[in-house]
């Protein structure tokens, strides 16, 4: 119990890093997933990758929705080539099936997360959740920042791109 309630304080602390984004529905702006994640700037190559899917008015739809977010260094990870292949238009599919890998129906909070030990995603196969080392993991992900919340859900950071099987 004592490393659950560790683990969870260490992933609210991580979260203040991304607070000043994370927040803007406080402060009157409503911003939906895909706006708070554009606005962090550590996105891009999701935001593309989005872009690419026709994705977008999805994650700006009223949801709600949990999203395992892989950050441009998640991407960077990849093989090389592996990103570039994903957005040639002949691979949409392929590339949707990754996305909607990452996307959980529902607000799904860290404190909720932890009592958890897989979720079904959009694309239809579930992610395995499990605590290890003190970090939550998502399938071989790392959650690096958990509960960035937005109007229309929330976002977790993580720091590798998770793959379906």
């Amino acid at each position: 119990m004592f490393k659950k309630i560790l683990t969870v304080g260490a992933l609210l602390m991580s979260s203040l890093a991304f607070m000043p984004a994370a927040q803007a529905e406080h402060h009157g702006m409503d911003k939906d997933i895909v706006d708070v994640a554009v606005e962090n700037g550590s996105f891009t190559t999701l935001a593309a990758a989005l872009t690419a899917a026709g994705l977008v008015d999805t994650l700006k739809g009223e949801g709600p929705f949990t999203v395992f977010a892989p950050t441009d260094e998640a991407f960077a990870k990849l093989p090389e080539g592996t990103v570039e292949m994903l957005l040639l238009p002949e691979n949409k599919a392929q590339l949707v099936s990754v996305l909607t890998y990452h996307v959980v129906a529902g607000k799904v909070m860290a404190a909720d997360v932890m009592k958890m030990d897989s979720a079904a995603t959009l694309q239809g196969q579930n992610v395995m959740i499990k605590i290890m080392d003190g970090n939550v993991m998502i399938n071989d992900a790392k959650v690096v920042t958990a509960d960035v919340e937005a109007s229309n859900g929330v976002i977790h950071v993580i720091d590798s791109v998770i793959l379906p099987k």
